[in-house]
């Protein structure tokens, strides 16, 4: 058995190993797609091959930007239906083992969070738990032991938008730098489990800068869009970050300054983010994500007209 990358001549080999499943998240037409997109690349596809002409055992396809060097997240795995169901889970994790060896030998400093798009119910669904299962005992052997799972919002036009209230003032502010501050300081006692934990590792200004990067560079929303808020009277209540992702318009980041919290200014900077969002992109919808954890900002999403129906589950080595 070899494990290792794919080349566009196996194309037609692994394909048919993309089924329908609970837990899979994409199709034969999605990987194509994205191929052609460079979100998807041979280079971070890779299979379980067990020889010349055989349909390989397993398949794991990792996700990045177009112009990103290392992929950001495992978006499928998928074992054969000849292989037992004893030994799917083992052979998963040796696949994917063999990818996180290779791309920390590339200079990956942690092996890509495995991210898996279910239905807010999933639980409930013995098929979807089963799918579920194999592939979280495969990912925990390769390193990502740790879970987390998001609740996943949609804003569409049928909602209408919110009106502003005239509660805060929202401004331009081209300093990243002021950015950073807010990052820094919005973490005091954030209910973002994300944030938390990175700060946890590698400190909460570092932390802070590195998220500020990561949504100037990394995604491919515009800069100019982010504002911060204030009260009429000129005081710093927090910041909203519209943003968009390589498929839609999405809700970046907010956050409210711990002095703040608990007077509904959440809701206010969340229909500013969806406002200038609706007015830049006229998309068909806006999507965001929270920690099922954190209930105030899940709140706040259905106050706004944010509605969910599906999960994220995160699988990440801390």
């Amino acid at each position: 058995m070899i494990f290792r990358p794919t080349t566009a001549a196996d194309l037609d080999r692994f394909l048919p190993l993309i089924v329908t499943d609970p837990a899979a998240g994409m199709t034969a037409d999605t990987y194509t797609a994205r191929v052609s997109s460079g979100e998807y690349r041979h280079a971070w596809t890779w299979i379980a091959d067990d020889g010349p002409g055989r349909t390989p055992l397993a398949l794991a396809v990792w996700w990045g930007g177009p112009d990103d060097a290392q992929p950001g997240a495992l978006d499928g795995l998928f074992v054969h239906a000849s292989v037992p169901d004893a030994d799917r889970t083992a052979l998963a994790a040796r696949l994917l083992t063999a990818a996180h060896e290779a791309y920390a030998a590339a200079g990956a400093a942690t092996a890509p969070e495995y991210h898996l798009f279910l239905p807010s119910d999933w639980r409930g669904r013995p098929d979807t738990v089963a799918a579920v299962t194999w592939r979280q005992e495969a990912a925990r052997r390769a390193g990502l032991p740790a879970s987390l799972e998001r609740l996943r919002y949609e804003w569409t036009p049928a909602a209408g938008l919110p009106e502003p209230s005239g509660r805060l003032v929202f401004r331009a502010e081209p300093d990243d730098e002021v950015f950073v501050d807010l990052f820094h300081r919005v973490l005091a006692d954030s209910l973002d489990a994300t944030s938390r934990k990175e700060a946890e590792r590698v400190g909460a200004r570092t932390q802070a800068r590195d998220d500020v990067a990561f949504y100037r560079d990394s995604m491919p929303g515009d800069r100019s869009w982010w504002r911060t808020a204030w009260t009429p009277e000129g005081g710093l209540v927090g910041f909203g970050l519209p943003s968009r992702n390589h498929a839609c318009p999405v809700v970046g980041y907010l956050g409210v300054l711990p002095e703040h919290r608990g007077r509904g200014y959440a809701d206010e900077i969340l229909g500013e983010i969806t406002r200038i969002l609706a007015a830049e992109t006229g998309p068909e919808r806006v999507r965001a994500d929270t920690d099922m954890t954190n209930t105030p900002m899940a709140a706040a999403f259905e106050r706004v007209g944010y509605r969910s129906d599906s999960c994220r589950l995160v699988l990440s080595a801390f």
